[in-house]
This record gives C-alpha cells, sequence and structure tokens, in this order.
C-alpha cells in the first residue's frame, strides 16, 4: 500500500472513530490526546499511525470500522505499515 492510500485510510478511521461515542473517549484516555489534538493530527502521518494502532489492538473494532468503510479487514494493518513506524516490529 502506498503511503498516500495508507493516509486515506487512517483518516477514515479518525473519522470513524471521532464519531464513536463509545471509542472515542478510550482513544483520547490512552494516548492523552485532546478533540484539538485529534484536528492537528490529521494531516501528520505519525498521528494517523497512531491512530491505526490504536484501531488494530481489537478485533471488534477493525471488524466494526471495517465493515462500516466497505473494507477488507486486512486493510487497517497494511495501511500502518505503510506509514512512519509502521515497519517496526513489536514483540511486546
Amino acid at each position: 500500500m502506498q503511503q498516500d492510500t495508507a493516509e486515506t485510510l487512517a483518516l477514515q478511521a479518525l473519522g470513524w472513530l471521532a464519531g464513536n461515542d463509545e471509542l472515542l473517549p478510550v482513544f483520547l484516555g490512552s494516548t492523552g490526546a485532546s478533540e484539538a489534538d485529534l484536528r492537528a493530527g490529521a494531516g501528520d502521518p505519525a498521528f494517523l499511525g497512531s491512530v491505526l494502532d490504536f484501531l488494530t489492538m481489537d478485533d471488534a473494532w477493525v471488524i466494526a470500522f471495517c465493515d462500516s468503510a466497505g473494507l477488507a479487514y486486512e486493510a487497517p494493518l497494511a495501511a500502518r505499515q505503510a506509514l512512519p513506524g509502521g515497519a517496526q516490529m513489536n514483540w511486546t
């Protein structure tokens, strides 16, 4: 996946997350981001990567997002790998 395609998908995920009244507070609480940070981070590929990192922590979240966006379930992870820091292996 190309970085520009990955950024577009991550922006879709950010929009989906911002519209999710149950999950948005979890994201904000776990990242320490504010709603203003969401707007500012929308143009930052590293921030968009953190959105996908969060999303891909739970299969149910991936399924819900992909079903709503009409995407294959592996798309968020493929997008994450195309963004800054996505190629790093994390075994913890």
